[in-house]
């Protein structure tokens, strides 16, 4: 585990790598966002932008979800991953939004959860950028960044993960940090080919350190 003087070194670097940071989802209101994060569920943010990309054109507000079929909907998000489940739980939370929140995006995370589809991640992603409230979302990316440097234990829960990182990392970086940790696993830490050699966080990354030595022991 990563000491706070380690923790805050790893944040600095992460936003020299990454000043600029923010959601690569595609929305121009929360109601966009709360669709475009519940479609990005095992999918890439550049084939949820070109889906939603004509998505949003043809449906602008929760009833107009209900006013086609599920077949319709189904039709139009098919070439994204998950598209039968996906298309019943924006129904229901186009229903719930307008049954309970006056057709309106609630803004804590805690009724955020409360639609279908909306998870704690997605929640956090909502709340933090839609809202401005801070909050740290872990997906793939977060997570393991988080668990290759040593932030929280390797076999800690994604629950654990976010408690951990929220502890660890100042409140007032939560969001901008979340971001970050996303981007450095997206474009340099990657899951299967991660730039270890370049790494500027070489020096406290035990599993980087790891890696370096398999590779020149070949």
């Amino acid at each position: 585990m990563l000491t706070k003087k380690q923790v805050q070194f790893c944040l600095d670097r992460m936003r020299e790598m990454f000043p600029h940071a923010e959601c690569e989802l595609n929305h121009a209101n929360p109601f966009e966002l709360v669709i475009a994060v519940l479609l990005s569920a095992q999918c890439t943010d550049v084939l949820v932008n070109k889906v939603t990309k004509e998505l949003f054109k043809k449906y602008q507000t929760p009833e107009d979800y209900l006013a086609v079929t599920l077949e319709e909907l189904q039709q139009d998000i098919r070439s994204i991953g998950l598209y039968r489940n996906k298309a019943k739980n924006i129904r229901k939370l186009c229903q719930m939004l307008i049954d309970e929140y006056g057709g309106e995006v609630p803004e804590t995370k805690e009724e955020l959860m409360k639609l279908a589809g909306v998870g704690r991640k997605t929640a956090n992603v909502v709340a933090s950028v839609a809202f401005h409230e801070p909050a740290i979302a872990v997906d793939t990316h977060v997570e393991r960044v988080a668990k290759r440097l040593g932030f929280c234990r390797w076999k800690g829960s994604v629950l654990e993960v976010e408690q951990t990182l929220m502890k660890k990392v100042p409140k007032n970086e939560w969001s901008e940090t979340h971001h970050r940790m996303i981007f450095f696993g997206r474009y340099h830490c990657k899951a299967k080919n991660p730039n270890c050699p370049e790494c500027p966080l070489l020096e406290v990354c035990r599993e980087g350190q790891k890696r370096m030595k398999k590779r020149n022991a070949i």
